[in-house]
């Protein structure tokens, strides 16, 4: 009790601080108190500012939402700090902070048009993000933890399903199921030595003291990175191409490696640092270009294979396994696999553009002309011929079709009521006390104001 005082006065006497805001200098104020810990109006601003920053809109009170998702937060992040198995990193928050930074810079384009938008340098936005970070990442492990014995069985899918209103059963848009033979454009030796030795001369000009980072922006065709002077967030090994990985993880102190060759082009490599199994690098990247002539080869020989396939001199699935460079298919029989849910079902809008343009006109088992695309795994160009051997009309939900879908439409409302029955356990154990300029909100959860 006597420290629940001390913290309380401590709270009364500091009630009012000034504090530099993202937007302009404003009087700071507590908001918030949930236990031992304190929300700030500057940390309302702030989370408002970098959800705007990210495109995210509502269509009701964003500070309001703000304020309670805080308020949920520290709950969380309280009970995560007492908790041994749950830790967070400086290399988690940091591979997180770096992708926030590129999610900024994908909104706004420029790192100046990003320190615009704050009004402060990109290191001080970053130092600013860092406790939110690591905050936001002990929640995620306690939310994880608090529903990761949450389970639901088939006889309670069924009785869910059976118990829903007619106007809640999912819609089930329509769905396509298509299988894919690709070919890649053989590039010139010429082309390649060309490469390498630009390569090896910006190695050169860095090593003489010319900057990484600024070699990057200019030269690297990875749009992804560039902007950022060619730096990569922390992964690890598997996370990395084999031959990437093999050089990052095998350079010293700030040492550039040689040119490598990956599935995506040719690089070259500056460790930044090395945590644990994961590292930080930069690197600048260059692919080779296709000539004409490359282009017309594999466009010809696509369509001489799509011609033997339409007469039946050889099946697609056949053809698929002893020409397709697609490495995810091939050994499928051509099918494609949806990423998002690991399934051969895909919506319109989860088809990859060039291949939903073709796909969604298509017959039954109709092959198509080849077309020019490119590869998502490696970002080359490649000509790609694909079948439709599956078209799903939109439908209502049901057991039969889609007992995946409604299974894991009951499993995630399961945990939702856990972690809601949870967050009314620790609002009343906690103490909790919310500015009344934020009485008026209309929050998820009741009981925060008492």
């Amino acid at each position: 009790m006597k420290n629940m005082k001390r913290i309380l006065g401590t709270f009364l006497l500091s009630a009012l601080v000034l504090s530099s805001m993202a937007q302009d200098k404003v009087i700071d104020q507590i908001v918030a108190i949930v236990g031992g810990n304190i929300i700030l109006k500057s940390d309302i601003e702030n989370m408002t500012i970098n959800q705007q920053a990210q495109g995210i809109t509502t269509e009701g009170d964003m500070k309001c939402e703000v304020l309670e998702e805080f308020l949920i937060n520290k709950l969380l992040v309280a009970e995560a700090e007492l908790d041994s198995l749950i830790t967070v990193t400086p290399s988690q928050v940091n591979q997180q902070m770096d992708q926030q930074m590129q999610m900024y810079l994908q909104h706004f384009g420029t790192e100046s048009a990003v320190e615009a938008y704050f009004k402060k340098p990109i290191a001080m936005v970053k130092s600013e993000m860092q406790e939110a970070i690591r905050d936001q990442l002990l929640s995620q492990q306690m939310r994880s933890k608090i529903v990761e014995n949450v389970t639901v069985t088939p006889s309670e899918v069924r009785y869910y399903f059976r118990n829903l209103d007619k106007e809640q059963i999912p819609t089930i848009p329509t769905q396509y199921e298509y299988a894919q033979i690709t070919i890649q454009p053989q590039i010139d030796l010429e082309e390649q030595n060309r490469v390498k030795a630009k390569l090896r001369d910006i190695k050169k000009r860095i090593e003489n003291g010319s900057s990484f980072e600024a070699m990057a922006v200019i030269y690297s065709e990875d749009p992804g990175s560039a902007k950022d002077g060619g730096r990569l967030p922390y992964m690890g090994r598997a996370q990395l191409d084999p031959t990437y990985a093999t050089a990052a993880f095998n350079l010293k102190g700030d040492k550039i490696s040689n040119v490598v060759q990956s599935e995506f082009g040719y690089h070259i490599i500056q460790l930044i640092d090395k945590q644990g199994g994961k590292v930080a690098t930069r690197h600048i990247l260059m692919k080779p270009k296709v000539s004409v002539d490359a282009l017309e080869e594999a466009h010809d020989r696509l369509d001489s294979l799509a011609t033997l396939i339409r007469k039946d001199e050889i099946v697609f699935e056949q053809a698929a396994a002893m020409f397709s460079f697609d490495k995810n298919s091939r050994n499928n029989g051509g099918i494609a696999i949806n990423p998002n849910t690991l399934s051969s079902k895909f919506a319109v809008e989860e088809l990859d553009g060039d291949v939903s343009k073709i796909v969604t006109k298509m017959n039954l088992n109709e092959i198509s002309e080849p077309f020019e695309t490119i590869d998502p795994e490696n970002q080359q160009t490649v000509f790609k011929i694909v079948k439709l051997t599956n078209k799903i009309d939109a439908h209502k939900a049901d057991l039969q079709n889609d007992y995946q879908v409604l299974a894991d439409l009951y499993l995630n409302k399961k945990k939702e009521d856990v972690l809601q029955e949870w967050i009314a356990d620790q609002q009343s154990q906690t103490y909790i006390r919310i500015d009344n300029t934020y009485a008026n909100c209309n929050f998820k959860f009741d009981n925060w104001i008492k």
